[in-house]
């Protein structure tokens, strides 16, 4: 193992021109690692559930890897690891959710191309060295128990509390209503539009609110979003560690979730939250009006101290030598085995 780790990081999603705000927290865990003395490598990729996409992305990750070595290799959601197959490094696997728990179409039913995605993601679960999931729900899809929980980080100088008239200001916002924050594209079925609207109507005339649904803005606008609005509203069928909610967090915005991933762990304990245990429009209401009426500042911010972006970058690498050192000791019983073979070889022979 050398001084310095040299981690070749194979991503399926990255932040490019057609997704200029996407996955935020990939780069920003990969400048985390940088800054921490880590030599990251980036390859990243889009399948678009294509099994030629794969096939064409691992020929051109063979080209980009030619003449350069790496210690191991970081694969961001389980189907990224295939390109590194045959396996010739340590592998850690950082599982994120629709890996392991499917994809979500139309109707709310979960895909055939979900399906063979968490497959191939278990498959690939079984030969890494060591394995991430970013909340211990995904585990239980997993037939390891030798994982690690490490949730994505926040960044904290961005995510802050901004006073609620400036943050409105900013973005020409109703000034003397109660607004609503959704934070996702309308379309995606998983994080269910439908329902949080359902549930907002329910409430809007009582409160005087808006629903103000936050898709496709700039990564660096979303905490004056958090800022001006009066709680957070997650409808989604399924996540990992939704990192909206972490944010929602760290700017003491109020959150309303549906009790999925590791949210109910996340808000369960803060006074002026609501964790929606079942996915109706009335339950759901009833969590805003829970959150609406409390009038007190949460503690949200004290509640995720421990997901500044450094932290998790020394957990992260506390993972990687792990993995170098599971490496390193699986070749060493090779080697004895393939020298004890080589003397009963000798001996056999005199």
């Amino acid at each position: 193992m050398s001084e310095k780790i040299r981690v070749l990081m194979i991503t399926s999603e990255y932040p490019g021109v057609k997704r200029p705000h996407g996955v935020p927290f990939i780069p920003r865990q990969i400048n985390a690692l940088r800054e921490a003395g880590i030599d990251v490598d980036v390859f990243h990729f889009n399948g678009k559930k294509k099994l030629s996409n794969y096939v064409k992305a691992r020929h051109e990750l063979r080209r980009y890897t030619a003449g350069k070595t790496f210690d191991l290799v970081h694969a961001q959601w389980g189907q990224s690891a295939l390109l590194a197959l045959p396996k010739r490094l340590p592998w850690v696997i950082t599982f994120r959710g629709n890996d392991l728990e499917g994809i979500v179409a139309e109707g709310g039913k979960y895909t055939f191309h979900g399906r063979v995605q968490q497959t191939l993601s278990k498959a690939m679960a079984r030969l890494a060295n060591q394995i991430i999931v970013v909340s211990e729900s995904l585990s239980r899809h997993l037939t390891r128990t030798d994982f690690h929980v490490i949730p994505s980080g926040l960044d904290f100088e961005l995510f802050r509390p901004i006073p609620k008239r400036e943050a409105r200001e900013y973005l020409n916002l109703p000034k003397d209503k109660r607004l609503i924050l959704f934070v996702a594209r309308k379309n995606n079925p998983r994080k269910r539009f439908d329902l949080a609207e359902a549930a907002f109507n329910l409430i809007k005339d009582r409160y005087d609110a808006e629903l103000i649904a936050a898709e496709n803005v700039p990564h660096a606008s979303i905490p004056f979003y958090m800022n001006a609005c009066d709680a957070l509203l997650l409808t989604s069928m399924h996540e990992g560690s939704p990192n909206v909610v972490k944010e929602a967090l760290a700017c003491n915005l109020p959150v309303v979730s549906t009790a999925i991933g590791d949210v109910p762990q996340r808000i369960g304990n803060i006074e002026g939250c609501a964790v929606v245990q079942n996915f109706t429009a009335e339950d759901v209401a009833a969590g805003l009006e829970k959150v609406l009426s409390y009038a007190g500042t949460i503690k949200g911010r004290e509640s995720v101290s421990d997901l500044d972006e450094k932290i998790i970058a020394r957990r992260v690498i506390e993972v990687y030598k792990k993995a170098l050192q599971s490496a390193e000791s699986k070749s060493k019983v090779f080697q004895v085995a393939a020298q004890d073979e080589e003397s009963a070889s000798r001996i056999m022979q005199q």
